[in-house]
């Protein structure tokens, strides 16, 4: 009998933890040591990422507009920030199967003369790796490679902070031979800034009833490359956005080329996840577009240097969740600041966190600081962040009616409503949309060349992921047999298609034959090493059986310029 007292994790206090080191937890974190600097009180903050480093799990477009980076760093570009490519011209398409037709770039769309130093076409991941270094300058400390895994509540129900994963249990859950405890980080205020979908902002929503009243979040799913292009096919600063082919009508979704520096142009594909088709992949749908001929062109001599993905918030204003709760609130893409139309969340992401780390240092300075910051919302709600998510709110969901009225609804909305109609229109959970298999068509889509188009697997590989694959399974299923009895059945099993990184494959128990032949007991396999952390099985799955949940700190992929 083994008679060892059971460890004890060791505690660290803060005056604030945030959780996630992306743009809005790394804002937040800046504007309280500012604060405090201006003050001349001592604050102790700490910064959580699940990334191997600050960046690494970052993934956008990204055309950044900063008027928010001007409001927190106005001296920014002395400070050396990696923004130094403005966008020099605006291009909106619509794509047929084989040609293209220019269409006026709506106001909410266009790139440049948006504030007075218009906006930059950028890596998002560089941005936040340089948020990083101001804010370690300005004494926050940074702890990359740990991933929260559990909210902590005091004996009165309030959030008293975060603790983050244990390190080296095996597959079954056992301590390993390099096993070594999480920590618990307490703090009055814990922020919680995962980005879209976060896992302990999700339980949190639930756990304190923040959605309630609130139309349901929706999302898209951005799958993107990076290309190393001809200088003579590379033209800096261009943006070109595209609707229309290779998405039917009834699917929400469009594509994006940015022309960087250094001959560098990233490509992707947004398609929203409340299609219907179980057929339909985004990741192929992403290598279908750049076969158009227009495109096709500006990919002749170029290589593939970089893949990722991601969802994103779609849900706009009338999915923004109660904000605050005892001991905390949501910043960023956790909380769905996104600004659809202008397919831009930056800078609505960090002028939330900057809003909120006002809240929390004015808190702080109170006698008895009020379990619940109840200034943030009402400073939220007087800032031009509410305002410009405010006028957008009915654009994306007008596009359930199809591409054509979506469009006609849009133009009508921007030019003569001017974002201020009189109604709000509501929103369906994104899994409640699929059709079962025998209505939809399959796709046929194209094998994948090798020059041009690639399959998920060699996608994955440029992501350059690193899981430990005898670490316990962090996409844990709910009904275990609900893969195969549902997902299979009626829906010819979506997974193997929605996973942009070939995570979920249907196989036989017998392995050798396919999970369609009768002999042989089909079931869902589970790659979770391929994961690239992008959330769509928590988003998708029809019968909500998948949970995402965060493996091992460092786990995942490693972008260094998305």
């Amino acid at each position: 009998m083994d008679n060892k007292p059971p460890l004890m994790r060791e505690t660290m206090q803060f005056d604030v933890v945030i959780v996630g080191g992306g743009p809005a937890g790394l804002s937040a974190a800046i504007r309280l040591k500012q604060r405090a600097q201006e003050a001349g009180r001592e604050l102790a903050v700490c910064v959580l990422d699940k990334g191997s480093a600050i960046g690494a799990h970052v993934l956008s477009g990204a055309v950044i507009d900063p008027i928010a980076l001007n409001e927190l760093l106005p001296d920014w570009q002395k400070l050396g920030a990696p923004l130094t490519q403005p966008v020099t011209r605006d291009v909106f398409m619509l794509l047929t199967k084989s040609g293209a037709f220019k269409l006026p770039t709506p106001p909410s769309m266009k790139n440049t003369g948006m504030n007075n130093t218009g906006n930059f076409v950028a890596s998002l991941g560089a941005l936040t790796r340089w948020l990083g270094e101001q804010a370690e300058a300005l004494g926050v400390d940074i702890f990359a490679g740990f991933a929260a895994t559990e909210v902590l509540f005091d004996d009165q129900g309030h959030v008293q902070g975060v603790a983050t994963g244990d390190l080296g249990r095996t597959k079954d859950g056992q301590p390993g031979p390099n096993f070594q405890l999480g920590v618990n980080l307490l703090a009055p205020y814990t922020l919680f800034a995962e980005g879209c979908r976060g896992s302990l902002s999700e339980r949190l929503m639930a756990h304190f009833g923040l959605r309630d009243g609130v139309e349901p979040q929706t999302y898209g799913l951005g799958v993107k490359e990076v290309w190393q292009v001809q200088p003579g096919k590379h033209k800096a600063g261009t943006v070109i956005h595209s609707i229309g082919w290779p998405l039917n009508t009834d699917t929400y979704g469009g594509s994006f080329l940015y022309h960087l520096e250094d001959n560098l142009v990233a490509v992707g594909f947004i398609t929203g996840l409340d299609y219907a088709n179980p057929y339909l992949s985004p990741f192929e749908e992403l290598q279908r577009f750049k076969t158009h001929p227009k495109i096709r062109p500006l990919f002749e001599g170029a290589k593939r240097i970089a893949y990722g993905a991601r969802a994103l918030n779609e849900g706009g204003f009338q999915s923004i969740p109660k904000l605050v709760f005892p001991g905390g609130a949501l910043i960023g893409a956790a909380a769905g600041f996104m600004n659809v139309a202008r397919i831009k969340g930056s800078h609505t992401a960090m002028k939330s966190a900057m809003v909120c780390a006002d809240a929390v240092f004015d808190a702080l300075g109170q006698t008895e600081p009020p379990a619940v910051l109840e200034n943030y919302p009402k400073m939220l709600k007087a800032s031009w962040l509410w305002r410009e998510l405010y006028r957008v709110r009915n654009i994306r969901p007008a596009f359930r009616l199809g591409l054509w009225l979506g469009l006609a609804y849009g133009a009508i909305d921007t030019y003569i409503l001017r974002g201020y109609a009189p109604w709000t229109f509501g929103h369906v959970a994104d899994h409640l949309h699929w059709r079962r298999a025998s209505k939809p068509r399959i796709i046929d889509y194209p094998k994948a060349d090798g020059v041009l188009t690639f399959d998920r697997l060699s996608s994955v590989y440029l992501a350059n992921i690193a899981h430990d694959e005898n670490q316990p399974c962090h996409l844990h299923l709910k009904d275990p047999s609900a893969p195969v009895n549902v997902n299979l059945v009626l829906y010819d099993g979506p997974e193997a298609r929605y996973c942009p990184a070939a995570v979920y494959e249907f196989i036989s128990d017998a392995n050798d034959g396919p999970a369609s032949n009768p002999g042989n007991a089909p079931r869902l396999h589970i790659n979770a090493a391929n994961c690239i952390h992008c959330k769509t099985c928590d988003i998708i799955d029809p019968t909500q059986n998948i949970v995402w949940t965060p493996p091992e700190g460092a786990s995942g992929p490693n972008y260094s310029n998305m």
